[in-house]
């Protein structure tokens, strides 16, 4: 089997951060999930071992193997035995998208667009602090990355895009806001996902990159915070007239069909 292409290490990070007292296996299985199918663990990655995982989520080994084997019965991961065993993603792209598309059918208009609003808003002021605290060395290393993804596949691309996101939020130097940012861009980022495959999106996106990094850079609050929140209206816009279509289908079949025929037209 081929190595899996490198996720966000920000998203495996954000997935594996102490869940305290609250720690129940059915929190830890929403949470893997969730990075799974955001792309944060991609098909074919191991995950951390039972005693790791209970080391880094902060719960017992006893409820970390239950998690497992309820992401194990959902066709999530597979466990293989022997020195190179251990947990491993089996989740696919075309499954994972599938599972992002129902998930955008059964969430209420209203949600995605407080969804975004929120994503929006956090976004925003991370690019506001970012443009009082962030070094020119710092953004030359962004616009380095961002120069590269144009030839990425599909699935490296979205890694790389979240990644610079991420670290983009990251450069507000502020730990509880990025921390904030982190969180929700875990939930909305397997439903930017589904617009990859349309071009037009992926280019406004890196677009969209370009010039929040360049505003930054100009330390221009009132240019960064806009480029930031036009871009995620877009992309929520988008989202919302792509769930239009979805709703009126039942079945798997059809969602598949609606996925596979996305594109320019779909916003």
């Amino acid at each position: 089997m081929s190595q899996p292409e490198p996720r966000s290490s920000r998203l495996q990070v954000a997935a594996l951060t102490p869940i305290g007292d609250a720690g129940r296996a059915e929190m830890i299985v929403d949470r893997l999930t969730g990075s799974i199918v955001a792309g944060a663990f991609a098909f074919g990655e191991r995950l951390p071992s039972e005693s790791e995982l209970a080391r880094l989520l902060g719960v017992s080994v006893v409820t970390v193997r239950e998690a497992l084997t309820t992401l194990r019965s959902a066709g999530l991961i597979e466990t293989r035995r022997g020195r190179v065993g251990g947990s491993f993603v089996s989740l696919t792209r075309d499954d994972a998208e599938l599972m992002s598309a129902r998930a955008l059918v059964e969430m209420p208009r209203v949600t995605v667009a407080d969804l975004g609003l929120h994503y929006e808003m956090s976004s925003a002021s991370c690019a506001e602090l970012a443009c009082q605290r962030a070094t020119d060395f710092e953004l030359d290393v962004m616009s380095e990355i961002l120069a590269t993804i144009p030839a990425l596949t599909r699935d490296a691309w979205r890694a790389k895009v979240t990644d610079i996101q991420l670290e983009l939020a990251s450069l507000s130097q502020s730990v509880r806001l990025t921390d904030e940012h982190v969180r929700i861009q875990s939930q909305y980022t397997p439903l930017l996902a589904l617009q990859d495959a349309d071009p037009e999106a992926r280019e406004h996106t890196e677009r969209q990159l370009a010039q929040q990094i360049e505003a930054i850079r100009d330390e221009d609050i009132g240019r960064a915070r806009t480029v930031v929140r036009e871009g995620i209206r877009r992309s929520t816009h988008w989202l919302i007239a792509f769930r239009q279509r979805l709703v009126a289908h039942s079945n798997d079949e059809d969602i598949r069909y609606e996925l596979q025929n996305r594109g320019g037209s779909v916003a």
